[in-house]
């Protein structure tokens, strides 16, 4: 059984992006348009990992891991952050609130797919 993911981005053709290159890698991938949606589809199913960005309208990427890690069931997911915020501060911000990783975009599959790989342990 491959892994289920969650992805979250406001921008649609980089939802389809990370799509194509997790289920080329042969990860089961849900897709979610902001920090809302992405919480709602958390709740609804349990996901492996989710991959979100920083900054979507509605709700942002670390309001959405605060949310999440205030969940009992969602303690243990890995987080990963895919955004073009890459300065230390950012960071901090993102692992204080529950990130596992971080990856900046604009990114290559296969390094997606080596992150994806090394926080599942696959």
């Amino acid at each position: 059984m491959s892994a289920s993911i969650l992805t979250v981005d406001d921008s649609a053709s980089l939802r389809m992006a990370i799509r194509i290159a997790l289920t080329g890698a042969g990860y089961a991938v849900t897709e979610a348009c902001d920090g809302i949606d992405g919480l709602v589809k958390a709740e609804q199913s349990r996901f492996d990992l989710i991959v979100t960005d920083l900054n979507m309208p509605n709700m942002d990427g670390l309001s959405m891991i605060r949310a999440l890690r205030a969940q009992p069931a969602q303690a243990g997911v890995p987080i990963i952050f895919l955004s073009t915020e890459s300065d230390a501060e950012a960071k901090a911000q993102a692992k204080a609130a529950g990130a596992t990783g971080w990856l900046v975009k604009p990114f290559q599959p296969e390094q997606l797919i080596r992150v994806v790989q090394k926080v599942l342990g696959r």
